[in-house]
């Protein structure tokens, strides 16, 4: 189809306070200083609840226009112009940068209120919101930017703010490292997305969305593909996707706000959001679409496995976020409807998810920062608020109905089988047994956690619920939770067809759909079931000898052995060639040449004594050379 963005009008023409108001309340609070510690945390929430509102605005007055009409495109200025290369610093207002503007806004606001709970007590409060407001202004400008090269600046700005606020509390060593590896980790993958860009202007010289989508027909099936990769090696770096996934578990570094923003609404969406951006260039190819199924399928299963293993309350939530944005890259790998499907799990999660690690803080604040779920056990009783949100989540990701997960996966699953051959059975497979496994590592977090006797150690003998202004924002996303899915369910796809195009019929599928919905019920029902038979009386409080594949998960799959192995010391060993080489190549040829100019110097330096009498006679030796000469050429001694 035509791709067409209308221009911004009316109201519509204000899109760029979205991004504005949250840059701006960032600049004041690090050029103020330690001046603004007493509000700046207050600014910060309010910045993000304003464009929230804004957002809000924004949104209903699309809806308001006709579905083919449904854009608003603003051109500020121009951004680049070298040569016949030329790009707006421009913003798009559409059906898919609508909601996920709502996403970013609604949930960050509730994310920003909980943190000034939770960071009440750091002296470096007013900063983090600082950082907080810059990666949300950032990220709404990578799903507003109305070409690639505004997403990759937005791309970038969240890379930077990522890295801030991961490694916030860098005197702790494990902090600075984590904050290093999801920035070393990402700028692999943002090297294919600029590649990926380059491609783009060189086959169509252009990087605008419109320009781009209109001429994908015409570009060649190998150049299709290598577009495709190269824009899905950054999808994978920022969504934490396989083979790139190994920096997003260690950013539990981070002060839990930022897990819960990073892993729930922003930054790992951004690579769903960039392929269903790009969904002209994915659909034009069906071994791209593979490639990508492919990926998610492996990572979705390779989540569940790890988390399962893990003892971290927030770390097996960060590998279940690996897992379940897998299912969002298996939707989008399969297009047509899927790609909508796949975006309504997005906002699913984005409930879900945040609330369980908002939850996960909530418990960390009343057991004084404990974070091993074998040293939990019994806190239903006293944390009952947290308790109760926590298990909405829960309920939710494992895909009980009526909670938001059953409606926002269990669509997914059925997309996976249909097709003939091979393809349905291995895809479809993999998402039913991601299912279960979900069912089976979410509820031993579950039980560990607030069932069964407790295992507290002396430090944490008074578990405590948090204060209101943490318990509210978890009130308010186990709502989400609850009633989110079947609304997005029904409402989203349709929503989004003047961006994916029509969702379509649902066809047929190698196992009739009221039994893919029965077994979607039933299997994570059975995981669950397993783990509250093997965990409702706690377990074992230090590791014990395990099998192959548990000894394996919990040393997450080799994935960082392979990856220390493979690329870490070649490339130490590759760094400190390269620098001798330098140093007694490159630099010891310089130098020698150096040294050798200063030394000939010196010498004929020395020539020079000050004394008349040595000028005098220099003058009569050359004097008597000179004459020398012309009486031996006179007399012929010299022909």
């Amino acid at each position: 189809m035509e791709h067409t963005f209308a221009p911004a009008t009316g109201v519509l023409s204000n899109i760029w306070l979205l991004v504005a108001i949250p840059l701006a309340s960032a600049t004041i609070l690090l050029l103020l200083g330690k001046r603004a510690d007493r509000w700046g945390h207050w600014l910060g929430v309010a910045s993000v609840a304003a464009s929230f509102v804004l957002g809000l605005i924004f949104f209903l007055n699309l809806s308001g226009l006709d579905a083919a009409k449904r854009s608003a495109e603003l051109s500020l200025w121009d951004f680049i112009v070298v040569g016949d290369l030329k790009v707006d610093f421009g913003l798009l207002f559409d059906p898919l940068a609508g909601v996920f503007v709502l996403l970013i806004t609604g949930v960050g606001s509730l994310i920003h209120l909980y943190a000034v709970g939770y960071m009440e007590h750091d002296p470096g409060r007013r900063k983090f919101f600082a950082y907080f407001n810059l990666f949300v202004s950032a990220m709404l400008l990578l799903v507003l930017g109305n070409n690639y090269v505004m997403l990759y600046f937005g791309w970038e700005g969240v890379g930077l703010a990522s890295y801030l606020l991961i490694s916030f509390w860098y005197t702790r060593p494990s902090a600075a490292t984590a904050g290093k590896k999801a920035f070393l980790m990402n700028r692999v993958g943002d090297a294919g997305l600029a590649i990926g860009i380059f491609l783009m202007f060189t086959e169509l010289g252009t990087t605008q969305y419109d320009g781009v989508f209109n001429g994908v027909d015409k570009l060649a099936a190998g150049t299709v593909l290598a577009m495709g990769i190269l824009l899905l090696l950054g999808a994978c770096g920022k969504s934490g996707q396989f083979p790139l996934q190994a920096w997003l578990p260690d950013a539990m570094e981070g002060p839990t706000p930022v897990s819960a923003l990073i892993h729930a609404a922003t930054m790992v969406t951004a690579g769903v959001y960039l392929i269903a951006r790009s969904n002209p260039i994915f659909s034009a190819n069906e071994t791209l679409q593979l490639i990508v199924v492919s990926i998610g399928a492996v990572t979705l299963l390779m989540g569940c496995l790890i988390g399962a293993a893990k003892d971290d309350i927030k770390r097996v939530l960060a590998w279940s976020t690996v897992s379940q944005i897998g299912y969002m890259f298996l939707g989008v790998g399969l297009g047509g409807g899927a790609y909508a499907l796949a975006i309504v799990h997005l906002l699913a999660h984005g409930f879900f998810k945040a609330n369980m690690f908002l939850g996960a803080g909530s418990v960390m604040h009343g057991m004084h920062d404990q974070v091993d779920i074998r040293r939990f056990g019994g806190l239903s009783k006293h944390m009952k608020i947290t308790w109760l949100t926590f298990g909405t989540g829960w309920l939710a990701i494992i895909g009980i109905p009526p909670l938001s997960g059953f409606f926002s996966k269990e669509p997914i699953i059925a997309a996976a089988f249909e097709g003939e051959g091979w393809q349905p059975w291995v895809f479809g497979g993999a998402a039913l047994l991601g299912a279960g496994l979900t069912g089976f590592y979410m509820t031993r977090l579950f039980v560990l956690t607030f069932h069964g006797p407790a295992r507290w150690t002396e430090d944490n003998k008074h578990p405590h619920e948090s204060p209101a202004i943490m318990t509210i924002p978890l009130i308010l996303l186990a709502i989400g939770s609850v009633a989110a899915g079947g609304l997005m369910a029904s409402t989203v796809p349709d929503w989004l067809t003047p961006v994916l195009g029509e969702h379509g019929e649902e066809h047929a599928t190698v196992l009739p759909h009221v039994v893919l919905q029965i077994l979607g019920i039933v299997i994570p029902v059975i995981g669950a079931g397993l783990a509250w038979a093997l965990f409702r009386n706690g377990t074992a409080l230090e590791p014990e000898p395990a099998g192959v594949l548990v000894t394996a998960a919990r040393r997450n799959l080799y994935t960082d052995a392979f990856n220390e192995a493979v690329f870490e010391r070649p490339g130490v060993y590759l760094t400190r060639a390269l620098v001798f080489l330098d140093n007694k190549g490159i630099d010891g040829v310089v130098n020698g040449i150096a040294a050798g100019i200063g030394g000939g110097s010196g010498r004929l330096r020395r020539l020079q004594t000050g004394f008349v009498r040595s000028y005098a006679l220099s003058m009569l030796t050359g004097a008597m050379l000179v004459v020398g000469a012309f009486l031996a050429i006179q007399l012929g001694w010299l022909a």
